[in-house]
């Protein structure tokens, strides 16, 4: 068990419509310095699909893809204890504050990556009064789901970026 932090900041601007929590990034991620960073995790692959354009290759074009297409990306928590990547075995945690990006944004829905980035929003006692959806994970870890089924669950996201 590996106590860590999160050390780069969320993805927004005054023109984000929706939030999509993660739980905490993953040890590729956290070497990369930016979100979804395992060549498995399907994040990047669903939202080009749903875009029907190229996963972006650089951290750059993944921000801006974010940007551009009105999405929030940020993670629950500010750090925990945990095993690798394993966000079953996570323990002792502590919560970002989501008012930076609420302040900024008009947020109209608020997303999470997976069941377990769900549970830990709701536990934070912080959660916000907006339409709120569960996303099956695209972590490598979910691979009874495949990836045009991932793109499916996640257009939900496109009302609410109109």
């Amino acid at each position: 068990m590996e106590q860590v932090s999160h050390d780069f900041p969320p993805v927004y601007n005054g023109a984000s419509r929706i939030l999509i929590l993660g739980t905490m990034p993953s040890p590729k991620s956290r070497e990369q310095g930016f979100y979804y960073g395992h060549p498995q995790n399907r994040f990047w692959p669903v939202l080009a699909n749903l875009f029907h354009i190229e996963t972006p290759p650089t951290v750059e074009g993944k921000q801006r893809l974010l940007l551009e297409k009105g999405i929030a990306l940020w993670d629950v928590l500010s750090s925990c204890a945990i095993n690798g990547a394993d966000d079953s075995s996570i323990r002792e945690v502590s919560y970002h504050d989501l008012d930076p990006i609420l302040e900024t944004a008009d947020i109209r829905a608020i997303f999470t990556n997976g069941k377990k980035a769900a549970a830990l929003y709701k536990q934070s006692g912080r959660t916000i009064e907006k339409p709120f959806f569960v996303l099956p994970s695209t972590s490598p870890a979910n691979c009874r789901l495949s990836l045009a089924d991932l793109v499916t669950a996640y257009s939900v996201i496109l009302p609410y970026l109109k």
